[in-house]
């Protein structure tokens, strides 16, 4: 008999309520979407630079996708590249524009809440020789266009500021960045990934000179971006090889990911017609998250008109975020966090940290992202799990950081290393020293053999089973649980020193123990 796993497995899955609200990260892909590129993937398999009969039929799908794209965001067809992502978008507008100016014009004017893809570009572009200034914003995010017009000068030839910025939702006066730029003979090129389908975009009105897409932000699949040059604005290719996108962008089209992109163009007035929805949703969590912690801080703009709709940055004072977002994740609900916990990375979020949030308060805030099915019941059900969490009645899991764990922690006696990585990645690395491994699903059946009187230090690969496992354990009654956030992927990134001297030593296989209960 195998009470002891089946009773693990229910545990597990006893919480089957998913409520997902991280719509800024990704979003679930359409069933028009997919259905279209389904249709693509079987019939129109041809080379669109192919002359023959299935070649034109797949350019013909191309073109139709680039017209569907350009409507949804008032452009020309000929000013829409499809390119693999928003990432290669922003790569190639600002290494065109740098190439075209430098260095006659030698300065770049950007804001600090700036998309990754952005700001590590810029700084590529400072190792060439071109000099990047940081534009500040208020505490909201908004940039503060005064000292814009003080940084902009004569010598500027490309102002970046993102249209809604992915972490706070705020989004920024583009019209009168635009004109300042302008002012003194300077392009610009704003990030609008994250506000198509939330809010009207009309690159026209904007009068911008650059602007990326993507589909996965928008119910579409992922891997296949858009960059809108503007007419006469200069672009060289980021990429060469073939003559396609008119000789802008090498490389064989991905003609289902183009369709499945137009197809999720097709679908923004249907999205911005429930924005308002979302947006009373929003209010309804603001409310009872309010209610639930009065001293809690909202991060993003409270006036609408100056937040997208669906974009919640929460601050819990005193309330780690890791170990908040590990407990929503066992119980099913997705969000994420200012700083890239989940992956191993300990330093504070460059965004919240440009709005003035500390160290600490950054790792005290989480992103709550709606969707358009996001429904009354997924914000009662993760509000009631937040307050749950808050007031105790949910027993907490210590969080340990990768950079935390020392050589201390890893050899005193008081800690018991539990393993409970799948088989295979045993397999692929090495892991903690001193470590026991256990089947990470028969957990139950290792009970008796794990001590009460020792800090259990729970790991796995990225940190998210052994959060799961955490919470297991001390619901049996364990009091010194934590676990490894980011996982030994973390812990390998942040202490390779470590992981290069000890890695894989007196490393302990526990067999399951024979009797149930």
């Amino acid at each position: 008999m195998e009470i002891q796993y089946f009773a693990f497995l229910k545990h597990l899955i006893r919480f089957n309520r998913r409520v997902y609200l991280d719509h800024n990260a990704t979003t679930p892909i359409s069933s028009q979407v997919q259905n279209k590129m389904d249709w693509a993937l079987k019939h129109q398999y041809g080379n669109p630079s192919s002359f023959y009969g299935i070649g034109r039929k797949s350019a013909e799908a191309v073109e139709k996708a680039r017209q569907q794209v350009a409507n949804a965001i008032h452009a020309d067809p000929s000013e829409v590249i499809f390119t693999a992502c928003a990432t290669e978008s922003n790569n190639a507008a600002l290494k065109s524009v740098a190439a075209h100016y430098y260095p006659k014009k030698k300065k770049i004017v950007s804001t600090p809440i700036e998309h990754p893809s952005v700001m590590n570009t810029l700084a590529y572009l400072e190792t060439q020789g071109v000099v990047v200034e940081y534009c500040p914003v208020d505490s909201q995010g908004r940039i503060l266009l005064t000292e814009l017009e003080k940084q902009v000068d004569d010598d500027t030839f490309l102002v970046c500021c993102m249209l809604a910025n992915n972490e706070t939702g705020v989004i920024q006066d583009i019209k009168a960045v635009t004109k300042i730029a302008r002012g003194r003979g300077a392009l610009v090129l704003t990030d609008c990934v994250q506000a198509l389908g939330k809010i009207p975009i009309d690159v026209r009105a904007l009068d911008v000179d650059y602007a990326p897409f993507s589909a996965h932000k928008l119910y579409g699949p992922k891997g296949i971006g858009a960059l809108y040059v503007k007419q006469g604005s200069p672009f060289t290719p980021l990429l060469h090889g073939g003559h396609q996108e008119s000789g802008l962008r090498a490389g064989t089209e991905s003609i289902h990911n183009i369709v499945g992109f137009g197809a999720a163009c097709q679908e923004v007035e249907r999205l911005l017609g429930r924005t308002g929805q979302v947006q009373v949703l929003k209010r309804q969590l603001i409310q009872r998250l309010k209610e639930i912690k009065p001293d809690c801080v909202i991060n993003s703009p409270e006036t609408e008109s100056e937040c997208l709709p669906n974009t919640l940055s929460i601050t819990f004072p005193g309330v780690e975020n890791a170990g908040l977002m590990g407990m929503l994740d066992y119980r099913g609900i997705a969000v994420s966090a200012g700083s890239a916990c989940s992956t191993g990375e300990d330093t504070p979020s460059h965004v919240l940290k440009a709005i003035g949030l500390s160290d600490q308060a950054a790792r005290e805030t989480i992103r709550i992202s709606l969707g358009s099915d996001t429904s009354v019941r997924d914000i009662q059900y993760m509000t009631q799990v937040v307050q749950d969490y808050l007031e105790g009645r949910i027993s907490f899991v210590n969080m340990l950081a990768p950079a935390q764990l020392n050589e201390n922690i890893l050899f005193d006696e008081k800690t018991y290393i539990l393993d409970v990585r799948p088989p295979d990645d045993r397999k692929r690395q090495k892991g903690l020293p001193n470590a026991h491994e256990v089947n990470p699903l028969r957990v139950g059946n290792y009970l008796k053999q794990l001590p009460r009187d020792k800090q259990i230090l729970v790991y796995c690969p990225g940190g998210g089973l052994s959060v799961m496992i955490s919470y297991y354990l001390k619901e049996k009654g364990f009091k010194l649980v934590t676990n490894l956030r980011g996982g030994l992927d973390g812990w390998r990134k942040r202490r390779s020193d470590l992981y290069e001297k000890y890695a894989g030593q007196n490393v302990t296989m526990l067999e399951p123990d024979q009797v149930v209960d």
